[in-house]
């Protein structure tokens, strides 16, 4: 019989910002230093001056560049921000609509997923192996929705059904709005920060994408999994029926592919198939 007491979770999904400090701490703890706010309880705080020394020469290489070569878009600060809030959401086990709940080794949410992502951090951080998604292309019939992760099931099943709870719909993200790359670079960013935390160190994922925002995605998966981290672009002709100009192909659609790690990572080699333009 089995007398262990079984582990308490707390109510709240992974604190990134935490986790983030606690690996700056193993590699430099001198930059530390412990102040008693206004509470009267300790606090570590990192001492910007002490990491500036503690990286040497980098130090001086950032502090003489005025401008820096980067993205940069309106609402990045509050998408980063948004990152680091924490979700108190549960999952729920849903057995009527299940098949061999208590033996399949399947697992299918259905939920928000930025909020999924959140909740994921504790029991998947750093351990799957690929993932695979296909977000909103952005074309402007989609619909992407506002993030605003106080709300509940209600909130997001309203999402879900276009509409709030007076029965406004909600509206797609047209290119007339003024903000047409902005709405989507802000829903993608911290669902493809959190994606990467759930990733192994030998981990990859790939990413569907079209020409409407093909080349952002490049840009921000750079900075998120690193520039040395991207391992190639598919391109791939979802048809044959499609109009040629010359012998020139039109490509459908992209999949993105990014390493965790690229040092961890060893690709097959594979042998194309020849197919006529």
């Amino acid at each position: 019989m089995n007398n262990s007491v079984p582990q308490k979770l707390s109510g709240t999904s992974l604190n990134i910002s935490k986790e983030n400090k606690e690996k700056l701490k193993q590699l430099f703890p001198s930059v530390f230093t412990e102040t008693i706010n206004d509470k009267g309880k300790i606090v570590a705080n990192i001492d910007l001056e002490k990491l500036k020394a503690e990286i040497g020469t980098f130090s001086e290489y950032f502090e003489n560049r005025k401008e820096h070569y980067g993205m940069d878009w309106p609402g990045k600060k509050e998408a980063l921000k948004l990152i680091q809030t924490t979700s108190a959401a549960t999952l729920k086990p849903n057995r009527d609509e299940s098949v061999n709940f208590d033996t399949t080794e399947n697992l299918y949410i259905e939920g928000d997923n930025l909020e999924v992502l959140k909740l994921l951090q504790k029991s998947y951080y750093g351990k799957v192996k690929m993932i695979y998604i296909d977000p909103p292309y952005n074309t402007g019939k989609e619909f992407i929705y506002p993030d605003n992760f106080t709300e509940s099931l209600e909130t997001y099943l309203e999402y879900a059904g276009l509409v709030d709870s007076a029965g406004k719909k909600f509206s797609t993200n047209t290119a007339n709005e003024g903000r047409f790359h902005t709405k989507w670079l802000n829903m993608m960013y911290p669902r493809l920060y959190l994606a990467r935390n759930l990733l192994k160190d030998d981990g990859i994922i790939f990413i569907s994408i079209d020409d409407n925002e093909v080349a952002n995605l490049r840009k921000i998966c750079d900075e998120i999994f690193g520039e040395d981290n991207f391992l190639i672009m598919f391109a791939w002709r979802k048809t044959d029926n499609q109009a040629n100009i010359g012998n020139v192909a039109r490509v459908k659609e992209y999949i993105l592919c990014y390493s965790k790690h690229n040092e961890f990572v060893k690709i097959n080699k594979m042998k194309l198939t020849e197919r006529a333009l």
